[in-house]
């Protein structure tokens, strides 16, 4: 079942390794077939380096195993709010890299200052606020889903794939498991220069608006002529 999207989504846990995005096994990707309405993502707490397809389980959008003899991650009932309330989304990503945690950890999000941030996010990224204790002792994956969709709720997650969970860490969405992962690695990159950029210039003040807008605009808006046409 799903074999090729199974493929794909092994591939794209193992690119979280070969980014520099994951520290022992702490991440996961997952895909979803929009037709089947099904989800395949990593199996918990598999080393990555001896993973195979047939570490990847299927569940449907209650989170319910279909196939798979392994326990899925343990975020997949994070995955599965998010593709249901984000319906223009086909992959997710959720590491603990570096810099982007950091900012999780200190609760703040990560400003854009320059054009790198802003040919891939429209905006800054967003903090969530912290879950409550009695969201964390019922339901603390699928209560950590309803945050991240409750802090988007005036904000478009085609627009900024991404979104930093208050003491936790990111998790970035794409248009496959594989764009989810590409996105975590710009999400990485751009944390750590902000990180530097605000300790060489405590008062540095974001990218202005019209800058930001031009870069973004110029990859992904109705008029986007960066790279080749297709």
């Amino acid at each position: 079942m799903l074999e090729e999207l199974k493929d794909k989504v092994l591939k794209a846990n193992q690119s979280l390794v070969k980014y520099g995005l994951v520290t022992l096994t702490w991440g996961n990707v997952s895909g979803i077939d929009r037709e089947k309405n099904l989800v395949v993502i990593k199996s918990s707490g598999v080393d990555y380096e001896k993973m195979t397809t047939n570490d990847m389980v299927v569940v449907d959008l209650s989170g319910k195993v279909v196939e798979g003899s392994k326990r899925p991650s343990s975020d997949t009932a994070t995955h599965v709010e998010l593709y249901k309330a984000f319906q223009n989304i086909g992959g997710i990503a959720h590491s603990h890299s570096e810099f982007a945690t950091i900012f999780a950890q200190a609760c703040v999000e990560i400003p854009c200052f320059g054009t790198t941030h802003a040919d891939h996010f429209d905006g800054n990224i967003p903090v969530t606020r912290f879950l409550t204790e009695k969201e964390v002792n019922e339901n603390y994956e699928l209560n950590t889903g309803k945050i991240i969709i409750e802090r988007f709720k005036n904000l478009d997650p085609v627009a900024i794939p991404g979104v930093l969970v208050a003491g936790h860490a990111p998790f970035v969405w794409g248009k496959d498991a594989e764009d989810s992962v590409k996105n975590n690695l710009v999400l990485e990159r751009v944390a750590k220069m902000a990180y530097v950029s605000m300790q060489l210039n405590p008062n540095l003040k974001a990218l202005p608006d019209y800058i930001l807008k031009k870069h973004y605009e110029r990859k992904h808006g109705p008029g986007a002529y960066y790279g080749q046409s297709k």
